[in-house]
């Protein structure tokens, strides 16, 4: 029997500048992201749709769910298959595009990790790992566009 999970998220619209949604630039696209226990996360629409562009806005948030996603579990399996990581950075990049109805959608995502490992021999591994990370990586399960890996690894003892 699978284990089922729950997650409460509770989203706050904070840009009602007084008349409410009377006209379509009438209203920010303010909102707050919470989680109880957690720090508040500072939401907005895209720049391109009348956002903030100092708040984080949902596809944004799309793509780190992603990348977040698929370096949790690589360092998982790292760690299993005794490779040691001792950096990881991901510049992950999304493309999405709008369709002719004012909607859209995701085209790709793709992640960009850079993984430095303790030893030069471990490399080869280390770039395997990625396959079964996107595999098990339960945002990328859940989508229905691809997401691409071109992953970077270098060694520590080399740089």
């Amino acid at each position: 029997m699978a284990n089922e999970h729950q997650y409460a998220v509770t989203t706050t619209w904070t840009g009602n500048t007084g008349q409410g949604t009377c006209s379509y630039k009438g209203y920010e696209r303010s909102h707050t992201i919470s989680v109880t226990n957690k720090p508040d996360i500072a939401g907005s629409a895209d720049p391109s749709f009348r956002g903030d562009h100092t708040r984080h806005n949902p596809e944004e948030l799309l793509v780190a769910s992603l990348s977040t996603c698929h370096m949790l579990w690589y360092l998982h399996l790292c760690a299993e298959a005794g490779v040691i990581v001792t950096d990881y950075v991901d510049r992950a990049t999304g493309t999405m595009i709008e369709t002719p109805d004012g909607g859209g959608r995701f085209r790709e995502v793709t992640l960009h990790p850079v993984v430095t490992v303790a030893d030069a021999r471990m490399i080869d591994k280390a770039n395997a790992l990625h396959e079964p990370a996107n595999q098990k990586c339960f945002i990328a399960n859940s989508c229905n566009f691809p997401v691409h890996h071109r992953p970077t690894c270098v060694s520590a003892s080399t740089e």
